[in-house]
């Protein structure tokens, strides 16, 4: 299902939360659960991972993890503020230590001049550390093209938090 590649870093991003006796959550949007599910692909999984939340409506981000949905209402659901409060939200709601979180437009649809499809904004948390952002325009043909390149880019940036 996932190409070696994100196999590979589910697999160190495992690797590192274990030697460090951390554990992870993620908050996903557009990617629906993908990163969640890579990482439980590979065993020993349960040793690190605590839970995962698929808030892919505005109003699951607000119940689940606590986004303010006036925000939402200000700036779009697919925001670098967004994707800052959903990471946060995800430690403060789960028991984990570093989380990633994934708000964007995987298409086809759904994209507009400001935010075309394969805007992705993503966001990592580590508790008591500063939340780390980074935007992505990913240029692809598919929804699944756009959620993989999502998926890899947010395994790399679980795997420099663990660092």
């Amino acid at each position: 299902m996932f190409s070696l590649e994100i196999e590979t870093l589910a697999r160190l991003v495992i690797d590192d939360a274990r030697e460090k006796n951390l554990r992870l959550v993620t908050a996903e949007s557009c990617t629906g659960g993908l990163v969640a599910a890579a990482i439980c692909s590979i065993p020993g999984a349960s040793d690190v991972f605590e839970r995962g939340f698929v808030s892919y409506t505005n109003r699951a981000k607000a119940e689940m993890l606590g986004v303010s949905g006036d925000l939402i209402a200000d700036l779009g659901a697919v925001s670098e503020p967004i994707a800052r409060m959903m990471a946060e939200g995800a430690l403060e709601n789960s028991h984990a230590h570093v989380s990633v979180a994934i708000t964007g437009i995987a298409g086809p649809g759904g994209g507009t001049p400001l935010k075309p499809v394969g805007t992705v904004h993503l966001a990592t948390a580590r508790s008591n550390q500063s939340v780390h952002h980074r935007m992505e325009v990913f240029e692809f043909e598919t929804r699944w093209e756009v959620q993989m390149a999502a998926v890899q880019t947010a395994l790399e940036m679980m795997r420099d938090r663990l660092r």
